[in-house]
């Protein structure tokens, strides 16, 4: 099997900001020509995107020759807009950002959805970065309404924030009472805004229990990640560990293991806690350091796919994938996630995780990933994979990959700063 790439003056931390650095770290001119020169045509992309949208939806990906769109509901609603916001930032066009008060009118309404743990995905992502950029009352009240949405699906018995309301596992006839994802760890930044927003030390008390239980049943001791953990949500007992968008269960999922390195630094950032550095450093060293990871550092959709002692736990089909996908959204992730690693870690680290974040920000940047003008339905980044195990965005440009991708470039330039 082939493996090619087939409130007024709160604090808001937000993406772009490396704050509380322990080690000064320095950009490379040479990449940072290449970032501003991605950064223009990614501009020029997003306004040729914003013309095939429609004022009430929200890109999702390009698949099948046609721009996919969804609702306000979709957990990857908050995404267009919030790489609007740094394309703004970084251009101050001002077109972009009238497109994204456009979008925050529809997504507004989601600051009440209480069936979901993505409102960090949707309105952090989005209302974040605009309050960051405007400081807007209403954007921070929005937010903290959000949070508020958010804690409602925290159990203390468990430690941890429900992700899916009770659902089958694809795989067999098992239900999930109460199943939790690794994917959860990118939502807690929200309850940390809403403490320092509110005073309300609550909203950070959950965001730090759940990132406590997080890292005792998601992390496995060499630091690779399993994908979900279903409790019981009456004892708070782990009843099992499982997959469900990686190869199998004791395999690691790319996106994963990087929800869980951005995860756990971001919460080390807000906590100053020892504990969540070296989760997020162990991680981090488990990716870069895989066999399996490609020389230009963009991972395959699962780090073991296909891979003896990794039993599938669902139908895999292996002929239809002769070339395992590779998943610009993780690189993306890792990279972003990496440049704001590198500030609190020693300089031996600092200097590994910078220059893993530099090759995965130039290999994206070339044209093995980046669309060309006016392809792609204005995506920037091509080769993502959403849902391989149900068939669903396999090698496609996906939202979430465009925003990491675009805050991993700010967060790069920010460090000449």
């Amino acid at each position: 099997m082939k493996r090619l790439f087939s409130v007024s003056a709160i604090l808001l931390i937000l993406s772009v900001s490396c704050a509380q650095k322990k080690n000064l770290v320095k950009a490379d001119p040479h990449l940072l020509t290449i970032i501003d020169n991605s950064l223009q045509q990614a501009v020029g992309q997003y306004k040729y995107m914003k013309s095939l949208t429609d004022e009430d939806r929200f890109p999702k990906n390009y698949e099948h020759g046609r721009l996919v769109t969804s609702s306000a509901r979709d957990w990857t609603s908050g995404f267009y807009p919030g790489t609007l916001c740094y394309l703004y930032e970084y251009s101050q066009d001002k077109e972009l950002f009238q497109e994204v008060e456009n979008k925050l009118t529809s997504l507004e309404s989601q600051k009440d959805n209480k069936r979901t743990h993505d409102l960090g995905f949707m309105m952090y992502c989005s209302f974040g970065n605009a309050y960051r950029l405007t400081q807007k009352e209403e954007y921070k009240d929005i937010l903290v309404q959000s949070a508020k949405s958010l804690a409602s699906r925290y159990n203390p018995k468990v430690g941890s924030i429900q992700s899916w309301d009770r659902i089958k596992s694809f795989v067999s006839d098992e239900y999930w009472d109460f199943p939790v994802i690794i994917d959860n760890m990118m939502n807690l930044e929200l309850l940390f805004f809403a403490s320092k927003a509110t005073g309300d030390a609550r909203f950070k008390d959950i965001a730090v229990k759940h990132a406590e239980t997080a890292m005792k049943n998601h992390v496995r001791p060499d630091y690779s990640s399993y994908h979900v953990v279903a409790y019981n949500p009456e004892t708070g007992a782990v009843e099992s560990r499982k997959t469900y968008q990686g190869f199998a269960n004791n395999s690691t999922w790319a996106r994963g293991q990087g929800w869980g390195i951005y995860g756990f630094t971001m919460v080390y950032r807000e906590t100053g806690d020892e504990r969540f550095l070296k989760t997020a450093q162990g991680m981090a060293d488990f990716f870069l350091g895989h066999e399996n990871l490609p020389q230009d550092k963009i991972p395959y959709w699962d780090f073991n796919a296909g891979e003896p002692n990794f039993p599938s736990s669902w139908a895999y089909d292996a002929s239809k994938y002769p070339v395992i996908p590779r998943d610009a959204s993780a690189g993306a992730l890792v990279a972003s996630a990496l440049i704001e690693l590198s500030g609190y870690s020693d300089k031996e680290k600092a200097d590994k995780y910078l220059q893993a974040a530099e090759t995965m920000i130039r290999s994206l940047s070339s044209p093995a990933y980046t669309s060309a003008p006016k392809e792609n339905g204005g995506f920037i980044l091509m080769h993502s994979v959403g849902n391989l195990t149900k068939g669903r965005e396999v090698d496609v440009p996906l939202s979430y990959a465009d925003y990491y991708y675009a805050e991993a470039m700010l967060r790069y330039k920010n460090l000449s700063k």
